[in-house]
């Protein structure tokens, strides 16, 4: 997965960095987390430039956000189409594309990485980025699972590193986990904490621990439904209807892990696993890793614990 092409060896002073206003933000990927959060910035007026492989993934992003925009307006400016027009050009006009991440960080007060959940690649990318941004840029992932330590490891800025969470949709979801390490300044986490508001969004603080706060608790709750109804203890409906009308929850653990997708509930409690092995919490299920194993991976492939139909957009 490149990045770059180029590079600019550039060198820091150990003077502290005050508060960064966040102004110019570059997103690394353009999934649909990196589009997401580049279409919120964007609509908040900061000056977005979303990094990827290619052009083709790039263009193809750029269009999802103009159809989200679209959906925005059609109920924000439902009887005034002009204004609304207006303004899904005024965000478009907020938002860059570029293939060489080495270049546009030059210009950036925040470097928000949201790729493949692959710790190796991550630090790969914040490596060399920590080589060519400004001393005063700050970086941060939108992991959901793996520690912000270990990604910030790759840097020399430590300081200047921390963790925003989105969730999905971002758009619609109006909470950000900030994550802060033992090393992150405060004033890196309040410039964080800043933009987060800044983006209409409500902001929670974390301690980097596995999972932060939502993950910490999801990911358990829903393992151990997983595990209830592997030892035969409930059917997949007994449990997510008792969750349902006996603890108010819009889904079941199970539909919800469907919703997740089984792929990457197995991604993150292996991952936790690997981290504590005697934490029961962590332990992982037969089942679930049988279900992944045989593709049933949840919504996404039309089966799960439940299955699903699928519709095909031609």
């Amino acid at each position: 997965m490149a990045f770059f092409s180029h590079q600019v060896c550039r060198g820091f002073s150990s003077s502290a960095v005050r508060n960064v206003v966040i102004k110019h933000v570059t997103i690394i990927g353009s999934g649909q987390m990196g589009a997401g959060i580049a279409q919120v910035a964007a609509s908040t007026g900061h000056s977005v430039t979303l990094v990827d492989t290619s052009d083709d993934i790039l263009k193809k992003s750029v269009k999802g956000i103009e159809g989200s925009l679209r959906r925005v307006v059609k109920k924000k400016f439902a009887d005034k189409p002009e204004a609304g027009e207006e303004f899904i050009q005024k965000v478009l006009q907020n938002v860059s594309t570029s293939t060489d991440a080495g270049s546009v960080v030059q210009g950036s007060d925040l470097v928000l990485e949201a790729i493949v959940e692959n710790l190796k690649i991550k630090q790969d990318i914040f490596g060399q980025l920590d080589k060519v941004a400004p001393q005063h840029t700050i970086f941060a992932s939108n992991t959901s699972s793996l520690p912000i330590s270990d990604i910030a490891s790759s840097t020399s800025r430590l300081d200047r590193f921390g963790g925003l969470h989105f969730f999905n949709p971002v758009p619609m979801m109006k909470l950000v986990e900030v994550i802060g390490t033992s090393a992150t300044s405060q004033e890196t986490f309040d410039s964080l904490l800043n933009f987060s508001k800044v983006l209409g969004k409500t902001p929670v603080s974390c301690k980097d621990t596995p999972g932060f706060i939502v993950n910490r608790l999801l990911v358990p709750y829903i393992m151990e439904a997983v595990r209830l109804h592997e030892r035969g203890h409930g059917s997949k409906e007994d449990i997510d209807i008792a969750m349902k009308l006996g603890a108010g929850y819009p889904m079941g653990p199970l539909e919800l892990a469907d919703f997740v997708g089984l792929d990457t509930a197995k991604f993150i409690i292996d991952g936790w696993s690997a981290m504590d092995p005697s934490n029961p919490l962590f332990a992982p299920s037969e089942l679930l890793n049988k279900k992944v194993a045989e593709g049933k991976l949840g919504r996404k492939t039309g089966e799960g614990f439940y299955k699903y139909k699928i519709l095909c957009v031609q």
